[in-house]
This record gives structure tokens, sequence and C-alpha cells, in this order.
């Protein structure tokens, strides 16, 4: 059956004039003439059988209908050229995979370890794209998605990945210079805003004493939690998977014990099995169960 949708030229000469409030500067920003445009706006009209435009002499006012029309038909133009753009930039002979994961273990762990996928695999583009809560994989527009175990993503094939423990480290300036450490109960602490009694836990498994440990700033991302870190704005809880090159290169330090219990575990979540999984994805998938064994013990 035939689509029912106006043409890319009334769209446009539409999305262009409702933007600039003026049939005359559309007609600038789209190099024709103000009768083309008006007469792609009277096609458009009748096409719908909507007035879009109230006309007063030589000025235009949008109409309520058309202030949402033009909202929604400049989504839609967007998306497109996103989408163009998209596949305009895919490689002739190669693929791309799109992956949804969190934004902060894309920072601190996936990324840095991209490089060694590509060389293996130089003609596969993996695009990442941020998804704070598990959602539905199939339809969503993503491949595969890199996220903590949910119940929600029940129904699709989960491979567990790295689990979460949380170890407090801070800059070494917090520290001082004399021979002993400041206890942690004397040092300002630092909150993840999702995770308010995490302090609290680990003062338990710890057996370490805390006054107010609820006391202290809050920041939504741990990738947040570990730049106020190395600024010396405190201690920060976050997990160890996160900063063990900074701990490594001493520009933070963790006098401290490691938190016992386990947090969250990361899993791969993929829509089918791996090996029915087409090339690109399957080759990915592989890649970072191999990387995240190496990083840490067998899960």
């Amino acid at each position: 059956m035939r689509r029912k949708i106006p043409s890319n030229s009334a769209l446009m000469a539409f999305e262009a004039s409702a933007r600039h409030g003026s049939f005359a500067r559309a007609a600038d920003e789209l190099a024709l003439t103000e009768g083309a445009i008006s007469r792609q706006i009277g096609r458009l009209e009748a096409f719908l059988g909507v007035t879009l435009f109230e006309r007063v002499g030589n000025r235009v006012r949008l109409l309520p209908n058309g202030e949402r029309y033009a909202v929604q038909v400049r989504e839609s133009l967007d998306r497109l050229e996103r989408d163009s753009q998209y596949l305009m930039g895919q490689p002739s002979d190669g693929a791309s995979i799109d992956i949804a994961t969190i934004p902060t273990f894309a920072a601190r762990w996936l990324i840095p370890r991209l490089t060694r996928f590509r060389e293996k695999h130089p003609n596969v583009i993996v695009h990442l794209a941020e998804q704070m809560e598990p959602f539905v994989l199939a339809g969503s527009g993503f491949d595969a998605a890199i996220h903590y175990e949910h119940p929600a993503w029940t129904g699709m094939r989960t491979h567990r990945l790295l689990q979460e423990t949380l170890i407090p480290v801070c800059h070494p300036a917090l520290l001082g210079k004399g021979e002993e450490p400041p206890s942690l109960d004397e040092l300002p602490r630092l909150h993840r805003r999702q995770n308010p009694d995490a302090w609290q836990h680990y003062a338990r498994e710890t057996g370490i004493a805390l006054t107010n440990p609820a006391i202290g700033p809050r920041y939504d991302l741990h990738i947040m939690l570990i730049e106020a870190a190395l600024a010396g704005l405190g201690v920060a809880l976050v997990p160890r998977l996160y900063v063990e090159t900074e701990l490594a290169e001493g520009r933070l330090v963790a006098p401290w014990p490691e938190g016992q219990s386990i947090s969250k575990t990361f899993c791969l979540v993929l829509p089918e099995l791996i090996r029915l999984s087409d090339g690109p994805l399957q080759a990915f998938a592989n890649w970072l169960l191999a990387e995240a064994r190496t990083a840490s013990p067998p899960l």
C-alpha cells in the first residue's frame, strides 16, 4: 500500500518556514524563491487538509496545528539526516555494530581496550551509546548491550564479564606527609547519588569506624567520583576495575581494604547465541569475553 507521506520538498519548506517564521528567510536558506516556498506550503496544506500558517499581508504565523506538526517534522528530518550520515560513514569494505553501555564502563574500561579489537578486526567499526537503564534489545537499534545483570534481561542471552567490588581511593596529597596517614574517618568522603548507603556498608564489612558516614558531596556517576578524587576533593568509594591505571601510576592511592561484597556484575547482552550472531557481532562478543577473562578471575 502506498504511504500517505508529503513530499520531502514540501516538508523541508515547511520546517524552514516554521523555524524562521518567514517564507522569505526559508527561501534564502533553501536557495528557492519566496513564491516557490509559498506554493510548497500550499500543496502541503492541501495534502493534509489543514491550514498550518495564518497569512497576514507579507507576514505568516504558525497556527496551533502547525506548531505541533513543526516539532514532529523537525524531529523526523533530524533523525533522517542522522541516519543518512551514519550510512555515509560506513566503510565500503567493512561493517559496524552498535553497542549500548554504561558511560563510566565505556570510558574507564572498554574504550581503552578497543585498540586491541581494531587491530584484530580493522574493518569493523564499533559505535557506543549511553544507556543507564536496562531496556528491550529487540527493536532498539542496538546489536548488543554491556550492562549490569538485571531481571529485565530475561529472555535474552547474557554472558558474565566482570564483578564490581568497591575500594576507597584518594589523591596521595590528601594523606599528608606524616609517617602515619590520617584515618579514613578524618578525611572528606565522596558519595554516588544512586548508592547513598555505600559507605555504611563498607564500614560494616571492614570494621572501620566512620562517624556520620553519609556526610559529603554526592555525584551521579562513578566517573565524576573518580575525577573528584583525582582533584583531591576527598575519598571516593569506586569499583576497582575503573581505577587500576591510576593506582598503578600512583595518581590515586588506596591504603584501605577493598570491600568484601560484590556490588554488581557486568554482562554482555545479546539477542541470540553468540554462534548465531552475524560475523562482526560474533567477533566483538568473543573478543570482549576474552578481554574480561584476562582482566579478572573467572566468574
